[in-house]
C-alpha cells in the first residue's frame, strides 16, 4: 500500500527579535541627535534666541506627546513599519499607504541630507589642511554606501555599532557644556550681553516652530523596531521615552551653550554651531571632540534613517501596497536587504543636488504629516480597543489630553512652515495627493487585505 507523504508548508522568513531597549534608544536617538549639532539655529533667525528656546520647549512638547502615543500603540501592535502598521490594523488601507510613504520619504532625505552633512565636515576638515577645492560627493556617495553594507548585515550589528557613536557625540555635548564653566558667568558665556528681546515679535516665534522640529525630528523611528526586539512590551516604551528625555536634555544644553557663546546675528545661520562654539573656547580637546561628535552624528543619523525607512518599504511591500518584491528577506542576514539597496540611489540622487535646505525641508514636513495621523490613530485605537480589552505594554497617561496637544501643536508648525516655505508645502501637498490616487484607482487592487490584519486581537468594539 502506498504512503502519501505530504511535504510541509515553507516556514515564510521573517525578521530577527534580537534587539534589546538599549538598540531602540540609539536607533531614535541616533537618528535625532545631529539636529542638536546642526538645523535647530536656523530657528534662531526667525525668532531670536529667546524665541529658539520657546520653539525648543513647545516642540519638545509636541514630541513627547508622539513619543507617549507611540509608546502605548507600538508595543501593542508589534510589527515592522512602525506608525504605517499602526495605520492598516486601526483606520484603513489609504490612510495606511501615505503613512508609510510619509516614513519612507521622511527618513530618506533626512539621509541625503546627513550625507551631504558628511561631505561638508570632510571638506571643511581639508580646507584646513589646504585642499579647499575637495569634491564632497565621493564623500556622501561613499557614507552612504557603507552604512547599507552595515545595514545589509544585519540589524543587531548595526544598531550595536549605532548606540556607540550616538552615545559618544552626545557625551561630547555634555563635555562642552562642562568646559563652559556654567557655574561661572563670564568665563566663556555670556548670556547676559548676548541675548535680546525677541527681534520679529511673537510671529517669529512661531515661525520658528519649523526648525524647532530639528532638535527631536526623527524620535518616532523606534517604531520601526517593533518587529525586532526580543521583548515589544519592554523595550518600546523604554526606549523611545528614554530618548526623548535624552534629546529634551541635548536639545537644552545645546541652546544653552550655542546662545550664550555666539552672537543671535550668526547663530542664526551658521552651518555648525556646537563647533564654531568650541572654537570661540580656544581649547583644542573641545575643538576636537565636537568635530568627532558632529561627525558621529550625522553617520548615526544616516544609518538609522537606512533601517527605518527599508523597514516601513519591505513592510508596504510585504502587504503587497508596493510590489511584493520587497517584501524578501535575506535568508542569511534575515534583513529586508531588496528595500535597503532599493533605496539607496534616491538616497544618494537627493544628496548629490547639493541642496540641504530643500531635502531637509521635504523630510521635516513628510514628517509633520506623519504626526497629525497620531492623535486621529490615538482616538480611534482608544475607542475601538477601550482599556483592559487588549494587553499593553504601555498606557500613556490623560488621554486625550497628549493628542489634542499634539494636534493642535502640529497645525500651528504647518502655519509656521507655510510661512517661510510655502511653495514646497503646496508641491509636497501635490505630491502625495498624486500617489493617494495613483494608490487607489491602481495599486489597490493588488492588496490582500484579508492578510495584511496579523494581531490576534478580538472585534473592535461597536463592530
Amino acid at each position: 500500500m502506498a504512503t502519501v507523504v505530504q511535504e510541509a508548508a515553507p516556514q515564510r522568513l521573517t525578521l530577527l527579535r534580537v534587539l534589546g531597549p538599549g538598540h531602540v534608544w540609539a536607533l531614535g536617538v541616533g537618528i535625532v541627535l545631529v539636529g542638536e549639532f546642526m538645523g535647530w539655529n536656523f530657528s534662531v533667525a526667525k525668532g531670536g534666541a529667546l524665541g529658539s528656546l520657546i520653539a525648543c520647549w513647545i516642540i519638545g512638547l509636541l514630541y513627547t506627546c508622539v513619543a507617549m502615543i507611540d509608546s502605548e500603540v507600538t508595543s501593542t501592535v508589534a510589527a515592522a513599519g512602525g506608525q504605517y502598521a499602526q495605520a492598516k490594523h486601526i483606520i484603513g488601507p489609504l490612510m495606511a499607504f501615505n503613512v508609510g510613504l510619509y516614513l519612507v520619504m521622511a527618513y530618506t532625505m533626512l539621509e541625503a541630507g546627513d550625507a551631504l552633512i558628511v561631505g561638508d565636515l570632510v571638506k571643511a576638515a581639508a580646507a584646513q589642511a589646504g585642499h579647499a577645492d575637495l569634491d564632497t560627493k565621493p564623500f556622501a556617495l561613499l557614507a552612504i554606501a557603507l552604512l547599507a553594507l552595515l545595514n545589509y548585515r544585519g540589524v543587531f550589528m548595526t544598531l550595536t555599532v549605532n548606540f556607540v557613536i550616538t552615545a559618544i557625540a552626545f557625551v561630547s555635548i555634555v563635555a562642552l557644556f562642562i568646559g563652559t564653566q556654567p557655574w561661572n558667568p563670564g568665563a566663556a558665556l555670556f548670556h547676559r550681553d548676548l541675548l535680546v528681546d525677541l527681534p520679529y515679535g511673537w510671529i517669529g516665534v512661531i515661525a520658528s516652530f519649523q526648525f524647532g522640529i530639528w532638535y527631536y525630528l526623527g524620535i518616532e523611528g523606534t517604531c520601526q523596531a517593533a518587529e525586532e526586539v526580543r521583548s515589544p512590551a519592554r523595550s518600546l516604551p523604554f526606549g523611545t521615552m528614554s530618548g526623548i528625555i535624552t534629546l529634551l536634555i541635548a536639545a537644552s544644553l545645546t541652546w544653552y551653550v550655542a546662545a550664550g557663546i555666539l552672537p543671535w546675528e550668526y547663530l542664526g545661520q551658521a552651518y555648525t554651531p556646537l563647533y564654531d562654539a568650541a572654537r570661540l573656547t580656544g581649547s583644542t580637546f573641545l575643538t576636537v571632540f565636537l568635530f568627532v561628535g558632529t561627525l558621529f552624528s550625522a553617520v548615526a543619523s544616516a544609518n538609522g534613517c537606512i533601517n527605518d525607512a527599508a523597514r516601513a518599504w519591505f513592510s508596504m511591500g510585504r502587504d503587497r501596497y508596493m510590489p511584493i518584491w520587497f517584501g524578501a528577506v535575506h535568508p542569511r542576514y534575515r534583513t529586508p536587504y531588496r528595500s535597503i539597496l532599493f533605496l539607496i540611489p534616491i538616497a544618494a540622487s537627493f544628496a548629490f543636488t547639493g541642496l540641504l535646505d530643500q531635502v531637509i525641508t521635504f523630510s521635516i514636513l513628510s514628517g509633520l504629516l506623519g504626526y497629525t495621523f497620531m492623535p486621529i490613530n490615538m482616538w480611534r485605537f482608544r475607542k475601538k480597543w477601550p482599556l483592559g480589552s487588549i494587553k499593553r505594554g504601555y498606557v500613556h497617561p490623560f488621554h486625550p489630553l497628549p493628542a489634542v496637544v499634539l494636534l493642535v501643536l502640529c497645525i500651528t508648525t504647518f502655519f509656521a512652515t507655510f510661512l517661510g516655505y510655502g511653495p514646497q508645502l503646496i508641491a509636497m501637498m501635490c505630491f502625495y495627493i498624486i500617489a493617494s490616487a495613483w494608490f487607489a484607482f491602481h495599486r489597490y487592487k493588488y492588496v490582500r487585505r484579508g492578510d495584511q490584519f496579523t494581531m490576534p486581537w478580538p472585534r473592535p468594539a461597536g463592530y
